[in-house]
């Protein structure tokens, strides 16, 4: 014997009765149905933003190479770094425009522009190589690396050559933090 199909009641406050609801479907569904995308809705502009922030603050890659979000304190001690170095290049303090840096397992490659404490550039900007050592960021001598005369650029715009005859002197370095050349 078939089930028999009741028809679906609700409660009618103005007159304490229950009624049948119009075409057998609830009152509540639709009510239900908003809640649902609403929540669903939510759900994925809250997981839109959480990846969009991760980019924003630290621009991190799935293998562990970033760029320390500002005011960091793995960006300050970098660009801390990079000051003890230049200490005896400028008489003021130095504020460094960072124009490119990326961080990986200890290694880090910056392209930065010295500023005045206004914003004035006190000098071209300049590439640094730092290897984190004993709990503190230490500038690599760059110097070390062989001029090639094919690459003139040298680190101001590291090519592959470049960076072949870099990881001669620091074999470990990875390239993954050296700016991907444009095609």
């Amino acid at each position: 014997m078939p089930p028999t199909v009741r028809p679906l009641l609700r409660y009618d406050r103005s007159d304490g009765l229950q009624t049948p609801c119009q075409g057998g479907k609830s009152q509540e569904e639709p009510i239900v149905l908003r809640l649902s995308v609403r929540v669903f809705l939510v759900t994925i502009a809250l997981m839109g933003g959480a990846i969009l922030c991760s980019g924003a603050l630290g621009q991190d890659d799935s293998n562990g190479v970033h760029t320390p979000a500002k005011g960091s304190p793995e960006r300050k001690a970098i660009m801390d770094a990079l000051r003890e170095g230049d200490k005896n290049n400028f008489d003021k303090p130095v504020v460094y425009m960072v124009n490119y840096l990326r961080v990986h397992n200890g290694w880090a490659w910056t392209d930065v522009t010295p500023m005045d404490d206004k914003g004035k550039a006190l000098a071209e900007g300049e590439q640094a190589l730092l290897h984190y050592e004993n709990g503190k960021w230490v500038s690599k001598d760059l110097s070390k690396v062989a001029e090639d005369p094919n690459d003139p650029l040298g680190p101001e715009d590291p090519s592959p050559r470049y960076i072949r005859n870099l990881q001669k002197v620091y074999p470990e370095v990875p390239v993954d933090i050296f700016p991907r050349k444009r095609r």
